[in-house]
């Protein structure tokens, strides 16, 4: 249910910024406001707090927001909280944001390796992944993942490409088992 009311609010606020042409505008201003909820937990509390009346809410929000952003993420973000969905976020603006790198030609890599990449073998990833992609930019995530003994893991996307050891020693053991 989460994933469904991410996808719809992401969709809507990403149709919404496409339409006005200010797509790159409003990412940075989701990406500001949830700095902001990140480093104020309690303006988090206060708006997700069952007791508050919505429109108190939504009054202190105006009174943080106003003039500091564009009107319609003003009034997006008062329609998360009139449909109580403000909870939902970060999940939202993850939801967004992955639309609006991917129509900006930005593809998300997340990398994992058995043990830390030298800058330049990093490089030499991001190099090769952008020759293979349609994309125009990269933005990668390394990470060292101890258990894949050797090889790699990309994820790009929904996509997989999965050269771990790990994994090929568990494909030889299931052939040997079915064996």
């Amino acid at each position: 249910m989460a994933k469904l009311i991410a996808k719809t609010y992401g969709d809507a606020l990403f149709e919404l910024a496409e339409g006005m042409g200010q797509s790159e505008l409003l990412y940075d201003e989701f990406s500001a406001i949830l700095q902001i909820i990140a480093v104020n937990p309690k303006f988090s509390q206060l708006i997700n707090h069952p007791q508050i009346l919505k429109e108190a809410k939504i009054e202190a929000m105006e009174n943080v927001f106003k003039g500091r952003i564009s009107g319609e993420m003003l009034g997006f973000l008062a329609l998360l909280v009139t449909k109580e969905r403000f909870g939902e976020i970060e999940a939202i603006y993850e939801h967004f944001a992955a639309a609006v790198k991917e129509s900006l030609g930005i593809g998300v890599v997340h990398i994992s390796t058995a043990y830390a990449l030298g800058e330049i073998h990093k490089a030499q990833i991001t190099e090769r992944l952008l020759e293979v992609t349609d994309y125009d930019k990269l933005e990668t995530h390394f990470a060292v993942e101890e258990g894949l003994i050797g090889g790699i893991v990309m994820r790009i996307g929904d996509r997989v490409a999965d050269s771990s050891i790990a994994t090929q020693l568990g494909r030889l053991k299931k052939q040997l088992h079915s064996a």
